[in-house]
């Protein structure tokens, strides 16, 4: 049995109530759990399977998960893909509605990476946030000191919130900035853009001036048409 897979099974014995689920990929471990019992199941990986550094945590909009808005297989005759049409993905408040339409699905997630030196082990933890409306799960910063810029940044990108964390504010995006730059319905082109103003000797903002729109990139595509141009291409060259 691979380490991943011991490990696995310890952690099922364990927290069986706990966990939604289990995954063991390309020799990774994934687990997901219970947002409720989240907090309790962190503290014993740190104590009692040594886990003792936080690597990474991220947040995760799952709004339109697995849609794309560049699928070749739907195409024009002219070799565009579907991107011309809006899907909702970065471009209009449609990815959030197309999460709400699924029953029992929820948007946004948080994603943990961990890693234990003593056991040379490492640890996926994805926990959802149950209220769309006002996502929230419970921060770790108490566990792992590193978790307190990684939740404000999340805060600051996805608007979910870190209950316990000790400062809770923005961290990248500027003073008085409106809206969640990560989440899948933010236009891609923001809200307001800013410039320096002579006249006014400071910086002002404004409503975005630039016209929403999606690029479409043209894709070459195999089909008899492009196999008929080379062709001929070749035969020419022959000749």
């Amino acid at each position: 049995m691979s380490t991943a897979s011991h490990l696995l099974e310890n952690l099922k014995t364990r927290f069986a109530d706990a966990l939604l689920q289990v995954k063991l990929e390309l020799g990774e471990a994934t687990i997901e759990v219970q947002t409720s019992k989240s907090l309790e199941l962190f503290m014993a990986l740190h104590k009692d399977f040594a886990f003792e550094q936080l690597m990474d945590l991220c947040g995760v909009d799952y709004a339109a998960y697995g849609d794309s808005e560049w699928a070749t297989n739907e195409t024009t005759h002219k070799g565009f893909s579907r991107g011309v049409t809006e899907r909702g993905i970065g471009s209009s408040p449609l990815a959030a509605r197309q999460v709400k339409e699924t029953p029992g699905a929820s948007r946004f997630a948080v994603v943990y990476h961990l890693l234990s030196i003593a056991r040379n082990e490492r640890l996926r933890v994805r926990v959802y946030a149950p209220d769309d409306e006002l996502p929230r799960v419970a921060s770790v910063c108490n566990i792992w000191a590193a978790a307190n810029w990684y939740e404000r940044e999340v805060f600051d990108l996805f608007g979910i919130i870190f209950e316990g964390h000790p400062d809770l504010r923005r961290i990248l995006t500027d003073y008085g900035f409106i809206g969640y730059p990560f989440r899948k319905d933010f236009p891609l082109i923001g809200n307001v853009e800013m410039r320096y103003d002579p006249e006014r000797g400071r910086i002002v903002y404004e409503p975005v001036s630039l016209e929403a729109r999606v690029l479409v990139p043209r894709v070459v595509r195999k089909d008899h048409r492009y196999l008929i141009d080379k062709a001929r291409r070749e035969g020419s060259t022959d000749a």
